[in-house]
């Protein structure tokens, strides 16, 4: 897609801090960490969500993910890492390419989880059956 920043980066048309890539991914540090050594990893074909991502490539694309948040807990020293992606603009993507997060976690780091919430009485049957009849 000619205006996607992922893209550009992809042709080398925007420099980036590239740590890996291979037929199917790219990966490279955020310009705007949470942590020193947030990484994110991309899959080399224009996708917007995750729900476009064809199979072949999902399967590419989590090595990496996998791959990769080993290297950033080694290179960092991190007690641990979150991954985070945001599907569609009301989640919060802000660039509509797929793109996993990468954050190393470090135990005085401040970062916060949202909050969770609860169903109402038999409310969570109701979204199990939903949910059952939109995977068929």
């Amino acid at each position: 897609m000619d205006d996607c920043i992922f893209c550009k980066i992809l042709k080398g048309e925007i420099p980036s801090s590239k740590i890996y890539e291979d037929e199917f991914t790219i990966a490279f540090l955020d310009i705007m960490p949470v942590n020193k050594g947030h990484a994110l990893v991309i899959p080399k074909g224009h996708y917007e969500t995750l729900l476009d991502i064809p199979e072949k490539e999902l399967c590419a694309w989590i090595k990496t993910v996998q791959k990769v948040s080993g290297a950033v807990m080694k290179a960092t020293g991190a007690g641990g890492f979150n991954l985070g992606m945001n599907n569609f603009k009301v989640s919060g993507q802000l660039v509509p390419h797929a793109h996993m997060h990468i954050i190393p976690r470090f135990g005085d780091d401040g970062l916060k989880h949202w909050g969770q919430g609860n169903y109402e009485e038999e409310e969570m049957k109701g979204f199990e059956e939903k949910i059952k009849e939109s995977l068929k």
